[in-house]
């Protein structure tokens, strides 16, 4: 069993545990596939970043990212041990309200954000981090109509490689995401009209699933130089500075990492640097983890139901497929793979696991090194709390999934499996479509 996690263990009849409790338990009554979240988990990763930071810098916040897991049990645990929210949408200020997120503790990230999602941000008193001028001069003009003013910050492009997958890489020049480094000036410079706009803050997001420091290091320094230009061009001192998320996990052992300690050893003497040599009143950072937080707090269980062998491969098939798990055809990510009812069983051959929609590409896991696998084994598919259900859906017309909060031996339902009524919920048929009763 991987040391790396420790929340994942083996009882004494040979089955995973989570959380205290056996996945093949939780299997057999709520079927599969089944998503089991682990609560302490999550909360030990979130003082894990809390302390890093706060340790060497002493105003820090974290601004949880929801559109790593929204599901409200997770939230609400978040918010108990202090966290912020991080939003991309008008769903996701939604949820924050619901949640009982403080408007304070709420930044409003998304790109091309829509008329009505910056009116309900200005309405909500939340930070709305501005991706472009555009925006910037379209939020105006909600200011005036409503006869309010906007809290803001800008989201800056630093144009550098986080090292990461290309499709988890918001920071390269060519992103679509923020302002690029030489317009940042003139954007603040457009945003000193204390009629609309209370300058906040600045922000940045490199990427994602990164696993060195050297990138957030020259992001950070890139951001407070631009701090530095701010206070002393235009005479804004921010009140924080963002510098995002993206802090990977080790989904497989031999994974490079580093840990919120690495980080905050990384940066943290580089903004006090800056800081000193900017004369800037010391800001708040904020930070914006999301993956590292919920990545490795769940695992997701499915069903074999098929043992097929080909002259090339052996295919064992699942009841769950992409529209379960997204990530693997998505990224080309490796979820490592156990066989939870056989814990203590050797691994003995090698297979392909196979999902059950309807595309060539639905491979879940290739080439994997398992115990000899039969019907109804439950295989759990581990770090699939961050873009697991989040990113579900209903293709080929299957429900989706529940999923179950763990701790200390006991679990909780904290959503319910779709039905089928729930396939066709807001649909409408006109009359003269209608079959003749």
């Amino acid at each position: 069993m991987p040391g790396f996690r420790p929340h994942i263990r083996t009882n004494e009849h040979g089955s995973l545990t989570i959380g205290g409790v056996d996945a093949v338990e939780l299997a057999k009554e709520f079927g599969t596939p089944l998503y089991v979240i682990d609560e302490d988990r999550i909360r030990q990763r979130y003082r894990e970043f809390v302390k890093a930071f706060k340790s060497l810098y002493q105003n820090v916040e974290i601004k949880y990212a929801y559109k790593a897991n929204t599901n409200l049990a997770v939230l609400n645990i978040l918010r108990q041990e202090g966290a912020g929210a991080d939003i991309l949408s008008e769903g996701e200020l939604f949820i924050a309200q619901k949640v009982g997120i403080e408007p304070r503790d709420i930044i409003f990230t998304g790109n091309n954000k829509t008329d009505t999602e910056l009116e309900k941000a200005v309405d909500a008193g939340v930070i709305i981090n501005l991706d472009s001028i555009h925006e910037l001069e379209r939020l105006k003009k909600v200011c005036e109509e409503k006869r309010k003013c906007a809290d803001i910050s800008f989201r800056v492009n630093p144009a550098i490689s986080p090292e990461t997958h290309p499709h988890l890489s918001t920071g390269l020049r060519e992103s679509k995401f923020g302002i690029p480094e030489e317009d940042v000036i003139n954007a603040y410079s457009l945003a000193t009209d204390p009629e609309y706009f209370r300058i906040q803050g600045i922000h940045m997001h490199i990427g994602s699933q990164i696993t060195v420091s050297r990138p957030y290091e020259i992001a950070v320094t890139k951001l407070f130089d631009i701090a530095g230009r701010l206070k002393n061009d235009l005479g804004i001192d921010l009140n924080f500075v963002d510098i995002g998320g993206g802090l990977g996990i080790r989904y497989q052992a031999e994974n490079e990492f580093i840990t919120p300690d690495d980080l905050a050893e990384a940066v943290v003497p580089l903004i006090n640097k800056k800081i000193e040599e900017h004369g800037l009143r010391p800001p708040t950072i904020f930070l914006e983890p999301g993956r590292y937080i919920v990545g490795d707090s769940s695992i997701m269980l499915t069903r074999v139901y098929t043992i097929k062998r080909t002259p090339y491969k052996k295919f064992i098939g699942t009841d769950a497929g992409f529209h379960i798990l997204l990530r693997p055809i998505l990224y080309g990510a490796h979820h490592d793979v156990i066989v939870a009812n056989k814990m203590n069983q050797a691994p003995e051959e090698k297979v392909d696991i196979a999902g059950n929609v309807c595309e060539s590409g639905d491979i879940l896991a290739k080439d994997r090194m398992l115990p000899k696998i039969e019907k109804d084994d439950i295989l759990a598919f581990m770090d699939t709390g961050a873009y697991g259900f989040i990113m579900a859906s209903q293709y080929n017309s299957r429900p989706r999934p529940p999923e179950v909060l763990v701790k200390d031996g006991q679990y909780d339902l904290i959503r319910e499996r779709e039905t089928f009524d729930d396939l066709l919920r807001k649909q409408r048929v006109p009359e003269r479509l209608k079959p003749a009763l």
